[in-house]
């Protein structure tokens, strides 16, 4: 500091603000990644130089991404999950704004009590980073391909998947929703066929077993022309155990679909198949049986008090 009458009046050089954070922020209200697809790059600003009278730089300003709940970050280069966004208003530091620098005051010594050096600030980071969204619905349906999923998120949902008669013609999950009485609603999602092994990768493999990690409730859909009922539920809740154990504790339900070519002695012949201490039931997406009692029976298990 120079003044008028005192030309060597110390030190007085002020610390820089630091760079801005970008910031990821949990938004109950969004569903989907689609509004960052246009807008890949990000630059945040630098923080403000000291000046003199020791004054400090203004940081810059944090630059907040609004993501829905569900949403994992990846780096690019290593692959590494580095955070996830669980709930609303959650906020992690996505890339961290350099620190600012320190000015020639701060290094004011009884010996040394003008020093004409000053630190610099931190210079910013760069990375490219991967976000991947976890579908969070209420209900997954679970099957293997051709079971009727997509065909049963369409009647039951505003939802238009694509059917057609061949296996995987589910590649991404779709979320529809289902009205219930009194304007009361839940969310299922439709996911990719699981087919056996899975679990190691095969067919869709973890690109399909990761979004159920997320479900309330799994519904199993297996066809009524299916040779063996048993064993095609049995091989898929081993592709979910393998992959992850913790699955087998939510509440599973079983609906048998296409139940318009069944009699009631094969219905009962397929109960008896079925695992007693599972609730199940009997669909047909076309030709609109069971459907109601469905909708009352998951209502039911996703609004169970807690113990």
């Amino acid at each position: 500091m120079r003044t008028k009458f005192n030309p060597k009046a110390g030190p007085d050089g002020g610390d820089g603000g630091r760079g801005a954070h970008i910031i990821l922020r949990g938004n109950k209200n969004l569903w989907t990644l689609l509004h960052l697809r246009y807008h890949k790059n990000i630059l945040a600003e630098n923080g403000e130089a000291g000046s003199g009278n020791n004054s400090s730089g203004r940081s810059g300003k944090d630059i907040f991404i609004d993501v829905p709940l569900g949403t994992i970050v990846f780096d690019e280069e290593s692959g590494e999950k580095e955070a996830e966004i669980l709930d609303d208003g959650q906020e992690i530091i996505l890339m961290k704004g350099g620190r600012g620098g320190l000015g020639n005051a701060r290094f004011a010594t009884p010996t040394n009590q003008a020093p004409e050096h000053a630190q610099p600030g931190e210079p910013g980071v760069e990375g490219f980073k991967i976000l991947e969204l976890k579908v969070l619905a209420d209900v997954g349906l679970v099957g293997f391909p051709n079971a009727g999923k997509s065909t049963l998120l369409s009647v039951l949902t505003a939802a238009k998947p694509k059917i057609a008669d061949y296996a995987f013609t589910t590649i991404n999950p779709q979320l529809g929703m289902v009205e219930y009485r009194d304007g009361r609603s839940f969310c299922i999602a439709d996911l990719p066929g699981i087919i056996e092994g899975a679990a190691e990768g095969r067919g869709l493999g973890h690109r399909f077993l990761r979004h159920i990690e997320r479900n309330s409730a799994l519904l199993f859909l297996l066809p009524a022309d299916s040779k063996d009922h048993r064993k095609e539920f049995d091989i898929l809740l081993n592709e979910l155990s393998e992959y992850n154990p913790e699955m087998l504790e939510k509440d599973i339900v079983i609906a048998v679909s296409k139940c318009d070519m069944l009699d009631d002695e094969l219905k009962a012949a397929i109960s008896r198949e079925l695992p007693a201490d599972i609730p199940h039931l009997f669909i047909s997406s076309v030709a609109q049986q069971g459907l109601s009692e469905l909708k009352d029976l998951l209502w039911q298990i996703l609004n169970r008090p807690v113990d």
